[in-house]
């Protein structure tokens, strides 16, 4: 059997900056039999036969060798575990860098493509350092039902694809943020089996577009002052009528002033819609679903809308039997009595990613009707369907879709709504009508691009344009001429090629902006007063940043999610676990909030979760127990332990120092190998700052002889001549104020002539390159983060370096904004940024990571909370103290030499992936990774 995929050849000329893609003009025909088959005709290679990749079953990578003459090839895992297996298992090779190791896709081959040979070659691109943002391998994702191309946040490591999901790699140049180098080709064109089924023939249709601005401006146009839906009939705000809106907004122009309006008016009136019978009582299952998939799909949080932690009451409120009041059946959400609502509360569960209860999921389930589609009433025990109804299968379909280990009923849905398409692309609103109803085709089309029918999605779509009205809105029917609000809440969202499953407004990384919400929490009456930890200070009291003001912009919890975590992207739930252990080191140093701290700590040693589908911990990251265990992380984490008073040999479940001791390398690795570059190294510690991390780690537990061939090899990468230390390990003959202070600190506890003589040299060097400003020059020009680590480097001998210290420290409060949190340098775009504020508070003070101390005793375990803020727009109350920075806020805090525009792009790409890769940063990511 042969399989037509719309993606042709090369096409001859190229196209941006040097990147020759695909042409997409031409159709091919592939045999399924084999795993990986080039889109320009060629035989298979063997692994995974592509036709074990389905819609809904195994995942499928597609590599574009347009660079090189080439097509795409594509290749299935019919069982996928992580983006980089998803390559290999298709039949593809790779080769990594020799400073990030295999982990960071350098090269790229298949034998479909010039007899495999891997691109791009050695005499292109030599593959030991990161290499430059204008020609490398982007990542790009695609998971089920979105027909768009994603910028992936994580590494091919750390990446988990989901059945019916597809990837995509591309050769040329990107910008940081994702947003250009994407695909030539759609998600469409290179999913498993093309857009289709073997076998199936979705309606053949001339292709239209639905007007979103002009739907969106129609549905601007019924709002009453610009925030809220009026019911004329009860003279009051239709509640209901305002949520849905606000959906159609949403996706119809992403981010928008009326949005966040009319988010904001929702929020103030939750107690309103969502607890009609009051606080206290079950909430309304419909309020409390719309007011949370609303919240998702805005970037809130659907734990923090109105005062009201929806989900949660929601989860609390599910029926525990069927004789209880206002219950069907077990498992229903009470006073429901059909099943779209029912499957629209488990749905706004299943976004949050929190549990939901099976006998909710189950109830849903349990009304499929023999035809596969789903009955309109929730039944009692022992009622069965009689028929279906073309509005509430889509619902049910996509919760169970989403749930997963539901195959055969998904599968028995999705023929129900092929069976039910018209040839002209509509859906019907009762089984057997010949004509569309706008309604259930808009409901339809969402269910089915989530399934990955999406040739059949686009016709539904295609059909609802040609209903569109002149003045923007749908009519109920074929045909109608007056635009009505029910119907075109779902076409709107159809026709932006989306669902309620994915719906958001968050595209790419939101630019930094100047910080306007007033600082949290009460300063101290000297904010600037050190703790009682580390070496005496050359300031006085209220000299430098405000360390009070500086913390309460760390743990609000507008940024720290749960109030235990940072995320790597907002909105991905990924925890950014440098970052955290980062602001742990900032809190341990100024002793300004100890119960966050050790809400910090907790989470971490306690294995706690993020929100990640994958549900990743602490040791995730730094791979302790397995092969790839790394060194710097596993110093970095270890230092904690030790800062806090926690032993190191029982943290989160295993013996740090052990592993740490087991990771150090006792000759350099051969071959394709480049976990170690020499003796003495740490296994996968790239940089100066994760050996120094993991120097002082052991030092800390008394480990002088084990660390014995980490400190000579450290001391070992020292300039002799200047006394300073490269960022880069192997070294890359570069010196860096940040890797210089940081391998003083480590030195600095070995005691001896030799060490205390480095230390001598290199703080001295360090001094040498402060700034007229009192900054330091790093990646990101005059550096916050360099200024900090120079504070802390030169405070080894403050006696000497006093007025060196007080001009830095007088810099960072220079860079110190309203709300507490620090720009990332003097010369770059104005913000907080989170990363940068870690780095600052915690080299304020001065203290070495070698002594850094901070008692605990006295504290208590710190509940996990929902964050009251995120990234606009969001659900709040008018007159709350929600804050409007975004999660991480600007750009990356970059330090190191050596930081090129890739850095930034490989910040994302790896963080979080390549446990202590330091790609961005040379330490643009030493928050994250060192």
């Amino acid at each position: 059997m042969t399989q037509g995929v719309p993606v042709g050849q090369s096409s001859g000329p190229t196209r941006g900056m040097g990147v020759r893609f695909i042409s997409l003009l031409c159709s091919v025909s592939v045999a399924i039999g084999g795993g990986a088959l080039l889109l320009s005709g060629a035989t298979p290679a063997a692994a995974d036969p592509l036709g074990d990749c389905t819609p809904t079953k195994g995942a499928v990578v597609a590599v574009d060798f347009g660079h090189w003459g080439g097509g795409v090839v594509r290749g299935c895992d019919a069982t996928p575990t992580t983006g980089y297996d998803l390559l290999h298992v298709a039949g593809f090779t790779t080769t990594g860098t020799e400073h990030d190791g295999p982990a960071f896709i350098c090269r790229l081959g298949n034998s479909q493509f010039n007899s495999g040979t891997q691109y791009p070659t050695s005499d292109q691109e030599a593959c030991k350092l990161t290499p430059p943002a204008t020609a490398y391998w982007s990542y790009w994702l695609a998971p089920p039902g979105q027909d768009y191309w994603t910028y992936s946040p994580l590494g091919a490591m750390s990446q988990r694809p989901k059945d019916g999901s597809v990837e995509a790699w591309v050769f040329g140049p990107t910008d940081p943020n994702g947003t250009s180098g994407g695909p030539a080709f759609t998600p469409a064109q290179v999913r498993a089996q093309g857009q289709t089924d073997p076998g199936d023939h979705p309606p053949v249709v001339e292709p239209a577009e639905v007007n979103l601005t002009a739907a969106g401006t129609w549905l601007k146009g019924l709002l009453h002052d610009g925030d809220h839906i009026y019911d004329e009939g009860s003279g009051s705000a239709n509640l209901y009528q305002t949520a849905r809106t606000a959906l159609a907004l949403a996706a119809a122009g992403g981010k928008s002033d009326t949005l966040t309006r009319m988010t904001a008016y929702l929020g103030a009136h939750t107690d309103e819609f969502a607890y009609p019978n009051g606080i206290g009582n079950a909430p309304s299952p419909t309020g409390a679903a719309l007011l949370a998939l609303l919240a998702e799909s805005t970037e809130g949080d659907p734990h923090a809308v109105g005062g009201h932690d929806l989900l949660g009451d929601l989860t609390k409120s599910t029926c525990t039997a069927e004789a209880l009041p206002d219950c069907v059946g077990k498992g229903d959400f009470p006073a429901v009595g059909d099943v779209a609502t029912q499957a629209l509360a488990v749905l706004a569960l299943q976004r949050a990613g929190g549990p939901v209860p099976a006998d909710a999921l189950a109830r849903v389930a349990a009304h499929q009707c023999r035809d596969g589609g789903f009955s309109p009433t929730l039944l009692r025990a022992g009622e069965t369907c009689s028929s279906s109804d073309p509005a509430t299968t889509p619902y049910a379909t996509i919760v169970l879709e989403r749930a997963g280990g539901h195959d055969d009923a998904v599968a028995k849905a999705r023929k129900n709504l092929r069976g039910a398409q018209l040839p002209t692309g509509a859906f019907g609103a009762y089984p057997g009508v010949t004509a569309g109803d706008v309604t259930a085709t808009g409901e339809a089309a969402q269910a089915l691009r989530l399934l990955g029918d999406t040739a059949r999605a686009d016709a539904a779509v295609s059909w609802l344009a040609r209903q569109q009205t002149k003045a923007g809105g749908f009519g109920f029917d074929e045909g109608a001429t007056d635009p009505e609000i029910f119907p075109t809440w779902g076409a709107v969202i159809a026709g932006a090629r989306t669902d309620l499953a994915t719906l958001t407004t968050k595209r790419t990384v939101p630019p930094t902006v100047p910080p306007t919400a007033p600082p949290t929490g009460t300063p101290t009456k000297n904010p600037s007063t050190p703790p009682s930890t580390g070496p005496t200070p050359p300031w006085a009291a209220g000299e430098g940043p405000d360390l009070a003001k500086g913390a309460a912009f760390l743990t609000d919890r507008s940024r720290l999610k749960q109030g235990h975590y940072y995320e790597t992207v907002a909105g991905t739930g990924f925890a950014d676990f440098g970052m955290t252990i980062d602001a742990a080191y900032a809190l341990a140093a100024t002793g300004n909030d100890n119960a966050s701290l050790r809400g910090l700590v907790d989470f971490l040693d306690n294995q706690g979760k993020d929100g990640s589908t994958s549900a990743r911990t602490v040791n995730d990251w730094t791979g302790v127990g397995s092969s790839h265990a790394a060194g710097g992380s596993l110093g970095k984490v270890a230092v904690l332990a030790q800062a806090v008073g926690r032993d190191p040999r029982k943290f989160a479940g295993h013996d740090l120092v052990a592993a740490l001791g087991g990771a150090v390398c006792s000759a350099p690795s051969s071959g394709t190998d480049r976990s170690c570059p020499a003796k003495g190294a740490y296994r996968s510690a790239p940089s100066v700052f994760s050996q120094s991390l993991g120097v002082i780690a052991q030092l800390r537990a008394g480990q002088k002889d084990a660390a014995a061939a980490p400190v000579a090899y450290l001391e070992s990468l020292q300039h002799t001549d200047t006394g300073a230390w490269p960022s880069l390990i192997p070294s890359t003959g570069d010196s860096e104020v940040d890797s210089t202070a940081m391998a003083a600190m480590a030195l600095d506890l070995v005691k001896d002539d030799k060490s205390k003589a480095a230390v001598t040299k290199a703080l001295a060097w360090i001094a040498t390159k402060q700034l007229s400003d009192g900054g330091f020059k790093g990646a990101s020009g005059d550096s916050v983060n360099s200024a900090a680590l120079a504070i802390q480097g030169l405070s080894l001998d403050a006696a000497k370096y006093g007025e060196q210290i007080k001009k830095a420290r007088k810099f960072l409060a220079g860079q110190q904004n309203s709300d507490g949190g620090f720009n990332v340098a003097a010369d770059g775009q104005p913000g907080s940024d989170v990363r940068a504020s870690t780095q600052a508070l915690g080299g304020a003070v001065g203290t070495s990571f070698g002594t850094l101390s901070r008692d605990l005793s006295g504290t208590k375990p710190q509940p996990t909370t929902a964050p009251t803020g995120g990234t606009t727009p969001q659900i709040v109350t008018p007159g709350g103290d929600a804050a409007g920075t975004p999660a991480g806020g600007g750009s990356l805090a970059s330090t190191g030499a050596q930081a090129t525009g890739l850095a930034l792009a490989a910040a994302l790409l790896c963080l979080a992936g390549w446990r202590t890769v330091v790609v961005a940063r040379r330490h643009s990511t030493e928050g994250a990774q060192r």
